[in-house]
């Protein structure tokens, strides 16, 4: 894994000094080496994680008028190799950069359909001045960008990110694997986005394209990018498929699963360096574990676990570590450790993200990596399976939401009454949690129950100046504008297959995926998601979702592939979840912190927050009243990157 940054500047030359300062703040992404590129307008920079053809895919790569860096893996780099050979293509390297560079060659701008694997690539065109930038189809490696419309770049665009298609007339980019790249190049100003602001406490993630940053922007997963003297314009060359109406029965379905599944994992155990396993001991790490054990031995595995009862999946690491033959370490994590931990994930995330997992991620990322090089993870099972809680919800909630209004009025009223507790996934908790998306727009269902802050409650503890924006098509505007795009390709809003895309497509890429890439780039470890290979996920995009989930059971078919494959106690086990114990951490170590945060000082300082409303939230939660986990921590994390970074409001 590695990272890339650059500068294009028409007009004047570009700022190599502050190209070079925005790759060396990407220096944990690639601590092996480094290289600078400079021709006329360009200038791109690259810090590298050697993994493949150690000595050979040396970057910037530069052939025949073109050079290249790439931040990321080509999986199916071998087959794209030789088919490249048979139209002419000579190679000099085994390395996958190799492959993505001739492919641009041969294909121009629709390069990247060709390109099987994650990635984030940035190629400067001598021959025709111009700059083509690449995401991966899901989002899997970051890429971030910042136009200026004039050559001094002294005014950067602000304004709605550019639409798919749209023409934006710009002189000046800079692009950069993460936003401290941005930052540390020093010509981005930090102007903090408004709406960003909102959507982020709403939904505990900043949605691509906006960042924290207003002049900062992410390259949707699955687009293209083309930055010339005419201007900057976005292309998408792949998107979920619609759901298929053609049948197919369980057996047939999860037999094809697990084949496709076996040859995502044998791809991504290829490397010239030591490679091992995340392993939970849920569902989906124990699949990629298994499957990785029929094609690597000795394998390595890892796991995180809690002092914490509630939260601990160390005894179910141990059995399928046991069941696979791996040789398995664990390290155990108290509510100390996230404290010291907090200012390094901060610093690490660069914007406000609020999934607390990113601390035992972090931990495990440093605790794998000082034996490894390279991780398979299961990250993704969930979201194309419907493996989450809230999928057994989902036909309830439809037949909750034809109730009168009073009706519902009144169990939220009883349910304010349930005793709070701190444990994982409590009672109390998922009760509160349904009853949140019992009524509105059914395509907000589970967004509203993954809420932090619903926008009536934003509305009462935001400042005066961001209080107009706390509405339900500001706070899920880009969740709105993914169903308007469904219903284009079929999509029927309130559908299972409708709330399948919003996990893939928003939850999965700007929770899970940041969270996972932060965290192993921190620990210069090379994190691969097996369930993320595209003919995976394209075949359960068009699993009709009675394969997927049942009235009782989620993530059916997958469980069904499994089957034999992994111990039983470990397929019929109640989804735990990889969360950490915050609502009582909050009560205690955590306790001095969270206050000092939500001092009245501090919060009207801010400028983010009317603090007496906002005081009441952490004041309730102390004193046992309600569990307000959520957003307490998502108002913390804006309030720690706020402190960190040093920008204000």
């Amino acid at each position: 894994m590695c990272g890339i940054a650059g500068e294009i500047r028409f007009g004047a030359p570009p700022d190599e000094a502050g190209v070079q300062r925005a790759t060396r703040a990407l220096a944990h992404r690639g601590p092996d080496a480094e290289g600078f590129f400079t021709s006329g307008p360009a200038a791109l920079g690259h810090r590298r994680l050697s993994i493949l053809d150690l000595a050979g895919g040396v970057q910037p790569m530069v052939q025949d008028g073109v050079a290249l860096v790439f931040n990321g893996q080509a999986y199916e780099h071998d087959a794209l190799r030789e088919e490249l050979r048979a139209r002419g293509h000579t190679f000099h390297t085994r390395s996958d950069t190799e492959v993505v560079l001739r492919a641009y060659f041969e294909w121009g701008e629709e390069f990247a359909e060709r390109v099987q694997g994650m990635f984030a690539i940035a190629l400067w065109d001598s021959r025709t001045r111009r700059l083509v930038l690449a995401r991966d189809r899901l989002g899997k490696k970051p890429l971030h960008y910042a136009l200026s419309d004039d050559a001094g770049g002294t005014h950067w665009l602000s304004g709605e990110p550019p639409q798919i298609g749209e023409r934006v007339p710009a002189k000046r980019l800079l692009f950069g694997s993460e936003l401290k790249a941005l930052l540390a190049h020093g010509a981005l100003p930090r102007d903090v986005d408004q709406t960003a602001v909102v959507q982020y406490l709403a939904n505990e993630a900043i949605a691509a394209p906006r960042t924290i940053f207003r002049a900062a922007r992410k390259l949707p997963p699955g687009c293209t990018a083309i930055f010339d003297a005419e201007g900057f314009r976005v292309r998408r060359f792949w998107e979920l498929p619609a759901p298929s109406t053609a049948k197919i029965n369980l057996r047939d379905a999860a037999a094809e699963l697990l084949k496709l599944l076996d040859g995502a994992v044998a791809r991504r155990l290829a490397a010239d360096v030591p490679v091992g396993v995340f392993l939970s001991g849920g569902v989906d790490s124990t699949t990629i574990a298994a499957l990785a054990a029929r094609h690597k031995q000795p394998l390595d595995t890892f796991s995180i676990g809690f002092s914490e009862a509630s939260f601990d999946e160390t005894p179910f690491a141990l059995m399928a570590a046991a069941r696979i033959g791996s040789r398995h370490q664990t390290l155990k994590l108290s509510g100390q450790d996230c404290l010291d931990l907090l200012p390094t994930a901060v610093d690490t995330l660069d914007e406000p993200m609020a999934d607390p997992s990113m601390l035992p991620t972090l931990l495990l990322s440093r605790f794998t990596r000082k034996h490894v090089t390279v991780a398979l993870a299961g990250d993704g099972g969930d979201e194309l399976f419907a493996g989450y809680d809230p999928f057994l919800a989902h036909r309830p909630a439809a037949l909750l939401a034809a109730f009168p209004s009073a009706a519902i009025s009144l169990m939220e009223a009883c349910a304010r009454l349930l005793p709070s507790s701190s444990k994982n996934m409590s009672f109390d908790f998922r009760v509160k949690q349904f009853l949140r998306g019992a009524r509105g727009n059914p395509s907000l269902r589970h967004a509203q129950w993954l809420a932090a802050l619903l926008p009536n409650e934003l509305a009462t503890i935001l400042s005066p100046a961001l209080q107009p924006l706390a509405t339900e098509q500001v706070a899920f505007a880009a969740l709105l504008s993914d169903a308007a795009r469904g219903r284009e390709l079929g999509v029927r809003a309130g559908s299972i297959d409708e709330a399948l895309r919003f996990y893939q497509q928003r939850y999965l890429v700007d929770d899970i995926l940041v969270k996972a890439d932060r965290a192993s780039m921190a620990a210069s470890l090379e994190l691969r998601a097996p369930f993320l290979d595209t003919h995976v996920v394209e075949f359960a995009a068009r699993l009709p979702p009675r394969v997927k989930l049942s009235m009782t059971r989620t993530k059916v078919v997958l469980k069904q592939a499994a089957r034999g494959l992994i111990p039983d106690e470990i397929l019929d086990r109640a989804k735990k979840g990889f969360g950490i114990p915050v609502a009582a951490w909050i009560r205690g170590p955590l306790r001095p912190l969270f206050e000092d945060l939500f001092s009245e000082s501090n919060l009207r300082e801010s400028g983010f927050f009317t603090p007496e409303p906002t005081r009441a939230l952490l004041h309730r939660h102390l004193r046992g009243e309600a569990d307000l986990r959520k957003p307490l921590w998502t108002i913390a994390m804006l309030l720690l990157w706020q402190r960190r970074w040093g920008v204000s409001q």
